[in-house]
């Protein structure tokens, strides 16, 4: 199962996520659908810890895979 609690993502003093919960069970599908520019691959590169490096960044937040926080 996969759980993300609270997570949200600036850079530079620019609020691109905020606040973003979901969860997924085995066998889930998840569809992430938005306009152009709403912060759709921000999550998913913070989720796959791809912003973690990225100067001038702030990501708070918590992702959990079977329980246990990546």
């Amino acid at each position: 199962m996969l759980q993300v609690e609270h997570i949200s993502f600036s850079y530079r003093k620019k609020q691109v996520l905020r606040d973003v919960c979901f969860t997924a069970k085995e066998g889930d599908f998840i569809g992430i659908i938005g306009k152009n520019g709403c912060g759709k691959s921000t999550l998913l590169k913070t989720l796959n810890r791809m912003n973690d490096l990225v100067e001038g960044c702030k990501i708070t937040g918590q992702v959990l895979l079977d329980g246990v926080d990546i």
